[in-house]
């Protein structure tokens, strides 16, 4: 996708709530739960691991300011925070960027296995071992 056709490269600056000199952050247009957020590079990537290292730095610097505002606005129990690296992971939007969902206890009847769910078969690792401490 083109920058000049990429949502994220001309985002609505009314949205953005948090930036650097790398990222911006704005509310996710589908969220999942209340303050759903998105960083997004300033720089039209792909990519996360398409940006140098100092960029990411400054990516994932961002990430954590906004994880402290959602903290301390919404004092969520929990987050998930993601990236999905290419089509085949589901990245629907070519424009790199991470995922920040604040979680409850009790707005998942198990949360157990978080990400793993992308794969359902296999998120329910605990049942196989026999102890749900045994994985990430």
């Amino acid at each position: 996708m083109p920058p000049d056709r990429c949502p994220f490269c001309n985002p609505d600056p009314a949205r953005i709530y948090a930036e650097n000199d790398v990222a911006i952050a704005f509310p996710d247009a589908y969220p999942i739960t209340e303050g759903h957020t998105l960083i997004v590079p300033k720089r039209h990537v792909a990519s996360l691991f398409d940006l140098s290292e100092a960029e990411q730095a400054a990516v994932w610097q961002l990430v954590a300011q906004v994880r402290a505002k959602l903290w301390h606005d919404l004092n969520p129990d929990g987050y998930n925070i993601g990236i999905n690296d290419g089509p085949a992971a589901g990245q629907t939007i070519l424009h790199a960027h991470i995922h920040v969902i604040p979680r409850r206890k009790g707005d998942s009847p198990d949360p157990r296995g978080g990400v793993r769910w992308i794969k359902p078969e296999k998120a329910r690792y605990w049942k196989d071992s026999g102890s749900a401490d045994t994985h990430a």
